[in-house]
């Protein structure tokens, strides 16, 4: 039975692709519950419909939650350890297991918890995390995370990189402009907004150096923004590119013509 429920859950083995129908429902529920969300915030639609769009979302919850109490039954076939335990909690502090709990936490969290109603409000926005539910079922985003966890070292350098020049600019407007704009530049944190702006070269134009000084420091971390920010974007596009080709020519090497027909045969590795 878990075999199954593995099978169902994860591809299936030797190739045979058996949860290819549960792939598209459970990504059909994901979209159909994102869909609801955003009807929920128009006011005229959740006055007239709100009651069934609860249905629906508690309905959604009830599946994400026996998926997710599935996937924990059979973690110890997808992290096998010496122990179930071990298992179980690998697959729950993992990426996927992460984004499955949060899908379904802020349903059952007031449930158990004393919670200002206020706070509500922000764990209605966690139920928008569903949509990442979908990177587990679709092949692209498979690939673009992918290619993130492939590219983490290079991407964890230029995020470091980003946030020293920030910090960096932030301490030189805040000293050169301190003095001339005490309101727009008080302390280091609200000048780290005005570093962002100027970096990312969005520039809402809300504070602005005014001294000579300051205003060629901000040139200057204006075409630095220029460069750094577009580095993880160069890092992830070569990153994808590689990533398409190698898949390209592994299917190039698994297909022949066949002797008889003269047709072009695709022949998949089996699974061990």
């Amino acid at each position: 039975m878990k075999q199954k429920i593995y099978n169902l859950l994860e591809k299936g083995a030797h190739g045979k692709r058996f949860n290819l129908i549960f792939d598209y429902f459970i990504m059909s529920l994901i979209i159909l519950s994102v869909i609801s969300i955003v009807l929920e915030s128009i006011a005229e639609i959740n006055a007239e419909y709100g009651y069934y769009l609860r249905v629906f979302n508690g309905i959604s919850i009830v599946i994400f939650s026996i998926e997710y109490l599935l996937r924990v039954y059979v973690s110890d076939l997808i992290f096998p350890t010496n122990s179930r335990i071990k298992s179980a909690l690998k697959f729950i502090f993992s990426p996927y297991g992460l984004v499955d709990l949060l899908a379904i936490l802020p349903f059952y969290l007031p449930l158990f918890f004393k919670i200002d109603l206020r706070f509500l409000r922000t764990l209605r926005l966690m139920r928008f995390l569903r949509i990442l539910k979908i990177n587990r079922y679709d092949h692209s985003f498979k690939l673009i995370w992918d290619v993130i966890k492939e590219k983490k070292s290079e991407l964890g350098v230029t995020g470091f990189v980003t946030f020293l020049t920030l910090l960096v600019a932030s301490f030189l407007v805040y000293h050169v402009e301190g003095d001339a704009q005490p309101e727009q530049f008080p302390n280091v944190l609200e000048s780290f907004w005005w570093a962002i702006c100027t970096l990312t070269t969005v520039g809402y134009g809300d504070i602005y150096p005014v001294t000579g000084l300051g205003k060629t420091i901000g040139g200057i971390i204006a075409l630095l923004g220029i460069g750094i920010v577009a580095l993880p974007t160069g890092i992830v596009s070569a990153g994808f590119i590689s990533k398409v080709q190698e898949r390209k020519n592994t299917m190039s090497n698994n297909t022949h013509n066949c002797p008889h027909c003269g047709k072009e045969i695709l022949h998949l590795p089996k699974k061990e």
